[in-house]
């Protein structure tokens, strides 16, 4: 698959392109109203909830953040995102502290190309599938690409941190 840009590129697509990553834009309708983000993107682009993975960031500690990638049809377990992260206790960041710290909306969350690169886990249930789809920067876009090349443009690590939602 070719490198491209995706119609008006984010910071996500670019550092995709950037790394040099293959990915596919999959651009879908949002809806305003929509606030199962991960609902819908599977009914827009009719993706198996199995390859689309939401971003979620959480708070482990005062002014740290991280980041837990899962499936949207899963839930995030936050003890196994403490452990995967070695630290005590993680709990949800607040929406506008993710926003300021990643520099995109809620729901158009990227583990991609975040204002502050954050630690990040990516649930291991990626790491059997040829291709998954995060958030490409804003809502109504996606990006397809390997797990393996999620986890080296991010830097992240693979853990079991997804339970059945």
């Amino acid at each position: 698959m070719a490198r491209r840009k995706a119609p008006g590129g984010t910071p996500a697509t670019d550092a995709l392109t950037a790394a040099g990553v293959a990915f596919e834009p999959v651009e879908y309708a949002h809806h305003d109203d929509a606030t199962g983000f991960g609902a819908e993107v599977t009914r827009e682009t009719g993706l198996d909830a199995a390859v689309v993975f939401k971003t979620l960031v959480v708070s482990t500690g005062p002014r740290q953040l991280a980041v837990g990638v899962v499936p949207v049809a899963g839930r995030l377990d936050l003890k196994a995102l403490a452990a995967a992260l070695g630290v005590k206790k993680v709990e949800m960041a607040e929406p506008k502290v993710a926003e300021r710290s990643s520099g995109y909306v809620v729901g158009g969350l990227s583990p991609l190309g975040q204002r502050t690169p954050l630690p990040t886990v990516i649930d291991s249930s990626a790491e059997g599938l040829d291709r998954l789809y995060v958030s490409g920067g804003k809502r109504g876009l996606q990006v397809g690409l390997a797990p393996a090349d999620l986890a080296a443009v991010t830097g992240a690590t693979f853990a079991p941190i997804a339970r059945e939602g």
